[in-house]
């Protein structure tokens, strides 16, 4: 019987032990491995009935243009102000409208002038009508006891009626001179609104986003001088599949995430596309395969914006959640923490 020696049956164990060692090793890695894969992919995991899609907080923008062409006077705001509605903005240098609104007042003063004159003249016809037909009754009085011939009686009749024809002349003048007073008033008013428009009013309460213009340049009819961000309208747009869209009703709550942030921001779907369209390159997806997609904006509550307008960012990026119908789940608890000292249900 043949018996290996001390040293070569200690190495022999000494590689068993290291080969267990190893394969026990891999085995455990591979289940720490699948165990670390399964809880990632529950993180992600939504519950059944809430629905996600990538987006970032748009905006409708407002440009503040010039109604007529002119000359930039004054700009009042810079880019980043906050803006309230009436504000007065911008002013267009008004000197020759001015000029034009002087000129059409001292129309108006003269045709007002040419209406009185022309109301004299009515009356000095007025009171000739009267005396040629005082003189045409006593002619007509006359020509019955022969006093007078026909032809007195014809000549009393040719002034009355010449008389009355005059008159008719003169009302018509008065009518025409008092259109004209109304005419040329309607040119004062016009060059009023004219500038009145040189006058740049903020319509909507929201930040300067653009300042495209300064003073003393000269800007053509419909020239911008800025553009606004509404901040009445802060939305984000998210793209989901057919399958999802159809479940959606408008009105349905919805949250929003910003990267990076550890709160919810609620709004609701305002709007679903009819439409479907390729999604958009700045749009993840959690599949290549989602090419065709449904538009759907979800609209944050006024109140919220009002309640932190200094800290509205449009173009944050982040995750929009919608609840679907029927029986749609609770919330999660990661999508009901709010920003410090707003209500739980502020917005829903």
């Amino acid at each position: 019987m043949t018996t290996l020696p001390n040293s070569d049956a200690n190495s022999s164990w000494r590689r068993i032990a290291k080969r267990a060692l190893l394969i026990l090793g891999i085995a455990l890695a591979a289940g720490a491995g699948g165990t670390w894969y399964w809880w990632q992919s529950q993180q992600g995991k939504l519950p059944e009935g809430l629905v996600s899609g990538n987006g970032r907080i748009e905006s409708d923008q407002v440009d503040i243009a010039a109604k007529l062409a002119g000359r930039i006077r004054e700009v009042l705001v810079q880019e980043g102000d906050l803006v309230t509605p009436g504000q007065v903005l911008a002013r267009i240098d008004t000197t020759e409208l001015q000029a034009q609104r002087a000129k059409y007042v001292a129309d108006v003063a003269s045709e007002e002038a040419s209406t009185l004159e022309a109301k004299a003249t009515v009356a000095q016809r007025q009171a000739e009508l009267i005396l040629k037909k005082a003189n045409l009754r006593r002619a007509l009085k006359l020509i019955e006891t022969g006093a007078i011939s026909q032809e007195d009686r014809d000549s009393a009749q040719g002034n009355h009626d010449s008389a009355r024809a005059v008159l008719e002349a003169a009302q018509r003048t008065v009518t025409a001179h008092e259109r004209s007073v109304v005419a040329a008033q309607a040119l004062v008013d016009q060059i009023d609104a004219q500038i009145a428009d040189t006058v740049l009013l903020a319509p909507v309460r929201g930040r300067v986003l653009y300042r495209l213009a300064n003073p003393g340049e000269v800007l053509a009819a419909g020239g911008k001088v800025l553009t606004i961000v509404n901040l009445s309208e802060i939305y984000m747009e998210i793209y989901l599949p057919s399958e999802q869209v159809m479940r959606i009703p408008i009105g349905s709550q919805a949250r929003i995430q910003f990267d990076g942030a550890d709160f919810a921001v609620p709004a609701k779907v305002s709007f679903v596309s009819p439409e479907a369209q390729f999604t958009p390159k700045q749009v993840e997806t959690r599949s290549e395969r989602d090419k065709l997609m449904f538009r759907v904006k979800l609209r944050i509550p006024p109140s919220l914006i009002e309640r932190h307008v200094e800290q509205v960012k449009t173009g944050a990026r982040g995750v929009g959640y919608v609840r679907l119908d029927p029986n749609p789940p609770h919330w999660p608890d990661s999508l009901q923490k709010r920003i410090q000292g707003d209500p739980v249900d502020a917005g829903d």
